[in-house]
């Protein structure tokens, strides 16, 4: 029986460039990205704290690599677990060549979306509530232009009616003026002798 090993990764960092999603003659996906993580110390020989950078190449397969493909952008930070693989070809020019990766096999955002994403997106917003506003006052502006108009409509309507209730008056005055001249007239041939 042989004995048990473990070879597992765990992984808190940024990643340095968007994923890069492909697919096999097969059909099976498969995602690489970059991931950087940092680790700070205190020499013993300063008391300047020293930073190291660690790039790392991460490689998610099938339905994880779709994922990160979709919701991974450069500079997320990420949490990625997974398992250390070493492959080995040859280039067209015959040189042997090697790169050690990790295969991801579970990955976790830990942050909200890029502040960058977020500001488009309150523009975006900001944009859509003012386009809002705009139709909303379109809208506004055309029902009180209406009224407006309805009032505009009735105050004529109005005017015309005290204008033509003016000439009435006058009309009916003037009548009424000639009908009393016409009795206040005696005509000779009316008084009986």
């Amino acid at each position: 029986m042989s004995a048990r090993s473990l070879n597992k990764v765990m992984l808190i960092g940024n990643l340095t460039r968007d994923p890069e999603l492909r697919y096999t003659p097969q059909g099976t996906a498969v995602c690489s990205f970059g991931l950087a993580t940092n680790r700070s110390w205190m020499p013993s020989d300063s008391s300047e704290r020293r930073e190291e950078t660690e790039f790392h190449r991460i490689v998610a397969w099938n339905k994880l690599a779709e994922l990160c493909a979709q919701l991974l952008t450069k500079g997320r930070k990420v949490y990625i677990e997974g398992r250390l693989q070493t492959r080995s070809w040859e280039t067209q020019d015959g040189e042997r060549r090697q790169t050690t990766e990790i295969v991801s096999e579970d990955m976790v955002i830990l942050d909200q979306k890029r502040q960058q994403g977020v500001e488009e997106s309150k523009e975006e917003k900001s944009e859509e509530v003012s386009s809002e506003k705009t139709k909303e006052e379109k809208v506004v502006d055309k029902k009180d232009d209406e009224k407006k108009e309805n009032n505009d409509d009735k105050k004529k309507s109005q005017e015309d009616k005290e204008v033509d209730k003016k000439e009435d008056d006058k009309k009916s005055s003037e009548e009424k003026k000639q009908s009393d001249g016409k009795d206040d007239e005696i005509d000779i041939d009316d008084i009986p002798f």
